[in-house]
Parts: C-alpha cells; sequence; structure tokens
C-alpha cells in the first residue's frame, strides 16, 4: 500500500516537474507494487495448497517461482531505464528541481520504511517455518527476497534521483539526472540477474552443494551408506 501510494505521487510529480530521474523511479516503483503484490498471491497460494495431493512436491517452488517472474520485470524494467536515460543525455528536459527533491526523499523515506516491514516480515517467516521441508525457504526465502531487493532497487533509484536533481540544481549540471539513471538501471539489471540466476537453480532443482552430492555419491557407491 505504501509503494503503490508513492508510486502515484511519484509518477504525477515526475511528468508535472519534467525529472526524468523521478518519473523512472515512479514507473520502477510501479512495478514493484505489482511484484509485492505477486510475492503476497504466492504465500496465500503455497498455504492454501498446502495438502493439495496433486502438487506431489508441496507448495515451497511457487515463492522461487514468483521470485523468478519478479526478477525478470526487474531486468526488463532496468533495461527501459538504461535507455531512456541514454536518450535523455543527448535531449535533456526542463526540470523544477525544488519540487522534484522534495518528492524524490519522500519516495526514499517510503522506500526504508517498506524495507524495514519487510525485513520484520523475513524474520517472522523464519519463526513460523518448520520440519525438513522447511529447510531450505528458513534460509533461502527467494519470494521474500526478490520484494526486499524490489524494495531495495527502489531505495537506491530514489537516492540516485535526489544525488542527481541536488547536483543539476546546485551545480548545474543538468545531465546528471539521465546519468544517474543509467548508473541505477545497471545496478538493478545485476540484482535482477542474480536473483534470477538463484530462483532458476531452484526451479530446475540444481545441486545446491556438488560437494556434498560427490560426498553422498562416494559413500553409496563404496558401500558405506545403508538403510
Amino acid at each position: 500500500a505504501l509503494t503503490a501510494g508513492m508510486m502515484v505521487v511519484e509518477i504525477a510529480a515526475g511528468w508535472l516537474t519534467g525529472s526524468m530521474a523521478l518519473l523512472a523511479d515512479g514507473f520502477h516503483m510501479a512495478t514493484h507494487a505489482g511484484a509485492l503484490g505477486v510475492a503476497a498471491w504466492a504465500y496465500a497460494f503455497a498455504r492454501r495448497h498446502a495438502h493439495d495431493p496433486r502438487f506431489t512436491f508441496g507448495t515451497g517452488k511457487v515463492g522461487d517461482l514468483a521470485g523468478f517472474a519478479s526478477a525478470l520485470v526487474l531486468a526488463i524494467i532496468a533495461l527501459g531505464i538504461g535507455a531512456e536515460s541514454f536518450q535523455r543525455l543527448f535531449a535533456p528536459a526542463r526540470i523544477a528541481y525544488a519540487e522534484a527533491i522534495l518528492i524524490a526523499v519522500l519516495g526514499l523515506v517510503v522506500n526504508l520504511a517498506s524495507a524495514w516491514l519487510l525485513g520484520h516480515g523475513h524474520g517472522d517467516h523464519h519463526d513460523h517455518a518448520h520440519g525438513p521441508r522447511h529447510e531450505h525457504a528458513h534460509g533461502h526465502d527467494n519470494n521474500l527476497r526478490s520484494a526486499y531487493f524490489h524494495v531495495l532497487a527502489d531505495a537506491l533509484t530514489s537516492v540516485l534521483a535526489i544525488g542527481a536533481l541536488l547536483a543539476g540544481r546546485f551545480l548545474g549540471w543538468g545531465w546528471m539526472d539521465a546519468a544517474m539513471g543509467m548508473v541505477g538501471a545497471a545496478v538493478i539489471g545485476r540484482w535482477a540477474w542474480g536473483l534470477m540466476r538463484d530462483t532458476g537453480a531452484v526451479l530446475v532443482d540444481a545441486a545446491a552443494n556438488p560437494s556434498l552430492e560427490s560426498e553422498i555419491r562416494a559413500a553409496i557407491e563404496d558401500g558405506d551408506a545403508y538403510i
């Protein structure tokens, strides 16, 4: 709710003030509002179908599937922000710096509040995790990690927007608005790739610990393991 409300404010303010960094942050936040909704849906779906016999191995991977989808959207948004910012380097627009800075600071506060809420939710999730089937989720909840990364990415773009707007207003560096958009896109893209790699490995059942797998395989082949 915090993210969705701030999204509307930032998009409107970015459009009215002419700030590319603020407008990009607003659209960026729009995708994250959707991502947080997907994360919430994944938890609800997994709980509702936890005992459904159709899911032979349980619903644990629903969260990873949602995390992968969110990371994919994040990567696409990073490309869009980078491309638009690159264009603005050659076609800068007039920016109402004072108003844009105020909105960007407010957006950062909302992102930090959301990160704090998700951090506490992460702890609650760990407290309720139980049984061997939840060991992976206990330490590596990719669904919650995806939501948390979305909020962190929003916070990063807010910080970059503030820095660029301050430089433009007080130093006359109007090009910083577009340059910081490109830097933010690069960092966000890297986060998205890491999350896609980790969630993808879970979805295709990649070996989480190759050395442990080799040790178990060697023990069985040597006849040292008995049932």
